[in-house]
């Protein structure tokens, strides 16, 4: 055990929205065997945040907030040592020093869910930057489960080559973008496009086909896909996509949407960098001018897939409006209690399918953690152009980070406790 401080600084919000602190608070502590404490490193800025913070979430407990940190394992419980067997390997091989990044979610690593891979919904999955987890805008925290949940930076091969600022985008952002698009071109509406065979024998095995289908023209065997938002996530999403379907050499239209100006002219910047011409086009627009684009680009016919990464009901009726007859939408953005702006109706005579919900972030580590190695040119820089990352900041600069995050005046924000 690293010996730590009594108290410590952190960002805290208080009921009911739109308050933020710099509080002195008292020291977290192992409460549990499973439990590791670690000394935060970075700690980021996520547009989910924004729930607490505006009270769409509905707490009425202080909190601290944040669940994206990077930091220094201070101290384990006493199930982590040398001859743990039959758990996590984390506890038998995690050791205080060690530099770690966790998920924005708890997951024991044990669980049904966990071993098939669905650790977002792990049983023991809590949330951290809410009053029963508190979150990683303090100089310390504490994570249950430690051994299912953390992942050690010191298992890297090329972890050296990594900007610490770049590892912080593992917690949430970076695997939420990845699957985003992992899910939509796995999808076996999608498969027709990017296997070349029709349904459904795109997602069977070799079989002979129905000699009645007449061979693929060029224009079935290219991709449209659209990304609704192009905040912090949004552009994780985008460089997953155009990278999973060059690396695939698929033909594809992206039309990449928002309606912040700012936001789409970041994206624009950073496809400069990671275009590839080779096998597709990308494009960002106007949420005003998106219909007819699509319609353009596909004879009227619309998206084989539609990427909503904002949350909100009127993303989710624009996808609708998108996505094409057996298309479908993905939603990775995180939504309140309002109601999905479909009828059953709308979504039987189109044969939409829908999938929603949170990122399983600790099974998305190598996917993400392979894109990341990748795309240091533009997720390992801080404060550029091209840039995902805007600043990095002190506590003491929250209340007007968050204000301005709040009303788009500003990027994905980490904070340094150091500073």
């Amino acid at each position: 055990m690293i010996e730590a401080p009594c108290s410590q600084r952190a960002v805290r919000w208080r009921p009911p929205s739109y308050d933020i602190r710099i509080e002195t608070l008292p020291m977290p502590e192992v409460e549990h065997p499973d439990d590791a404490i670690v000394k935060i490193q970075l700690a980021g800025l996520c547009g989910s945040d924004l729930h607490m913070y505006r009270g769409t979430a509905k707490l009425t407990e202080p909190c601290i907030m944040g669940h994206e940190f990077i930091g220094e394992v201070v101290a384990l419980g006493a199930n982590f040592h040398s001859s743990s067997t039959g758990r996590p390997h984390l506890y038998s091989t995690l050791h205080v020093g060690d530099k770690v990044v966790s998920p924005f979610t708890v997951s024991c690593g044990e669980c049904h869910f966990c071993r098939v891979g669905f650790t977002c919904r792990c049983v023991e999955s809590r949330l951290f930057g809410t009053p029963l987890t508190p979150g990683g805008q303090a100089q310390y925290t504490r994570v249950p489960r430690a051994g299912g949940t953390l992942y050690n930076l010191q298992d890297i091969p090329d972890g050296s080559l990594l900007a610490d600022s770049s590892l912080l985008l593992l917690c949430d952002i970076l695997p939420t973008g990845v699957f985003a698009a992992f899910q939509a071109l796995s999808h076996a509406k999608t498969l027709p496009f990017t296997t070349r065979q029709p349904y459904p024998l795109s997602a069977s095995p070799p079989q002979m086909g129905d000699v009645s289908f007449l061979p693929f023209l060029e224009e079935d065997k290219s991709l449209t896909m659209a990304v609704i938002g192009l905040g912090p996530v949004g552009v994780c999403t985008c460089i997953a996509l155009l990278d999973m379907l060059v690396t695939r050499k698929l033909k594809f239209n992206v039309i990449a949407i928002d309606t912040n100006e700012a936001r789409r002219a970041k994206m624009a910047s950073i496809y400069s960098i990671i275009g590839n011409q080779q096998f597709g086009d990308f494009q960002v627009a106007d949420t005003s001018k998106v219909k007819e684009l699509v319609a353009d680009l596909t004879k009227g016919v619309g998206c084989n897939a539609v990427l909503e990464v904002v949350g909100n009901t009127s993303a989710l009726r624009l996808a609708y409006e998108l996505v094409r007859p057996f298309g479908c939408i993905n939603s990775v953005g995180v939504h309140s209690d309002h109601d999905v702006p479909y009828k059953g109706v709308e979504l039987y005579d189109k044969n939409v399918s829908l999938d929603f919900g949170r990122c399983p972030v600790r099974a998305m580590f190598p996917m993400a953690l392979e894109l990341l190695l990748k795309r240091q040119d533009v997720l390992g820089s801080v404060g550029g152009e091209t840039s995902l990352v805007e600043k990095i900041v002190s506590f003491d600069d929250a209340v007007q980070i968050y204000d301005d995050f709040d009303k788009g005046r500003c990027g994905k924000v980490l904070f340094d406790p150091s500073k």
